[in-house]
């Protein structure tokens, strides 16, 4: 019996660049929760982001966030990794200096940009409305800061400057897709798949009474963690590999879920 759902966000139960949750999916989701199956948002979003996404059961559901690096539960932080702050500089001079990419701070306050680029600060601060501070250098900030991404809004391939990020950076960070414009930064250790651990401790629920859904390499670990892990049929190439199922729609998997409980 699957007593804990966990969900990738954007590719995954938003489709094609939606920035709002369908009223069905809410619906869904609710159902299960009556039903006393826990639901955890696992993102790369931001926490108040998440929040505004399932408004209407915010308080109902658990989080990960930061692509694992903050877990909350009833408001309460369960787990929580910080990038050091020399590590955290580095990186920013370094995505500064390449063309084409922007740079995103994460706190756990907010998020911060800087306003070089209109159409960036558009994406962000309209599109998906996150928690937002522009700031004339991203490298004056003072930490502690959760997590670092980029994102390439000219060619929308990040394929060639992840190699060479990884090759860079790693093992020191785990560097990860987040999404087909993104690369984040994350402290190692921290994933969606070491947050949901913790979330299954909490809630006592073992592997295999787990599903999770997602479409990048940044939901592998959460994949492989679950008895059943759906990977999105359109996810990042390789994905499926690393999980039981794929499937067109986390809505149609949801609805039979609810339906072997009824």
């Amino acid at each position: 019996m699957i007593k804990l759902i966990a969900s990738d966000l954007d590719g995954t139960l938003l489709q094609n660049g939606a920035q709002e949750l369908t009223p069905r999916a809410i619906e869904l989701i609710h159902a299960l929760i009556q039903k006393g199956v826990h639901f955890v948002a696992a993102s790369g979003r931001q926490y108040d982001n998440e929040r505004r996404l399932f408004a209407k059961i915010r308080d109902e559901i658990s989080y990960i966030a930061e692509n694992g690096s903050l877990c909350i539960c009833q408001g309460k932080v369960i787990s929580r990794g910080v990038i050091p702050d020399d590590l955290a500089y580095h990186i920013m001079n370094d995505v500064k200096r390449t063309p084409g990419y922007e740079v995103l701070v994460s706190r756990e306050d907010a998020c911060f940009i800087e306003d070089a680029n209109p159409e960036f600060v558009d994406y962000i601060v309209n599109v998906m409305k996150n928690t937002t501070r522009i700031v004339d250098d991203v490298t004056k900030l003072k930490g502690p800061f959760l997590k670092i991404a980029t994102a390439n809004m000219v060619s929308h391939d990040v394929s060639d400057y992840l190699r060479r990020l990884q090759e860079k950076y790693s093992p020191t960070l785990k560097v990860v897709t987040s999404g087909n414009i993104w690369i984040d930064f994350i402290v190692p250790g921290y994933n969606k798949g070491t947050a949901l651990m913790k979330l299954m401790d909490l809630f006592h629920v073992k592997p295999e009474e787990c599903m999770a859904f997602g479409d990048q390499y940044n939901d592998v670990e959460m994949l492989e963690l679950v008895g059943q892990g759906y990977a999105m049929s359109n996810a990042a190439p390789g994905i499926a590999g690393h999980a039981k199922y794929v499937t067109d729609s986390v809505e149609e998997v949801l609805e039979d879920v609810l339906a072997g409980l009824n």
